[in-house]
């Protein structure tokens, strides 16, 4: 797969808790990109953070450390994650969800494996 130098970042940001149709929600967006053949995927899992009610979460605390703050960044062509972006809209009933330009210095696959 070829990326073009300038391509797109989604960030969305969700809770580790966050469930969609019971799966967690981070694991449906990460296979909902591979099975649109988007570039690819990561998950970030943060230990401090607070949304839009305000309320911390952090690993600190036993009983808040089960709703940490998750990251899903994806990199791809603008049109391929723009076609992403209603799916999105549908699972994600609570978070926040960026797109920046980027440009892409190197992606590659080592076909010899």
């Amino acid at each position: 797969m070829k990326l073009p130098s300038e391509a797109y970042l989604i960030r969305i940001y969700v809770g580790e808790s966050d469930k969609y149709n019971g799966k967690p929600l981070y694991e449906v967006i990460v296979n909902e990109a591979r099975r649109q053949h988007l570039a690819g995927a990561t998950v970030l899992r943060g230990f401090l953070g607070f949304g839009a009610n305000s309320r911390i979460h952090t690993s600190k605390l036993l009983r808040l450390s089960e709703d940490l703050p998750v990251v899903v960044e994806i990199v791809d062509a603008q049109e391929k994650i723009e076609a992403f972006l209603p799916g999105l809209d549908e699972m994600i009933k609570e978070g926040m969800i960026t797109m920046e330009k980027v440009k892409v210095i190197v992606y590659r696959h080592n076909s010899r494996s």
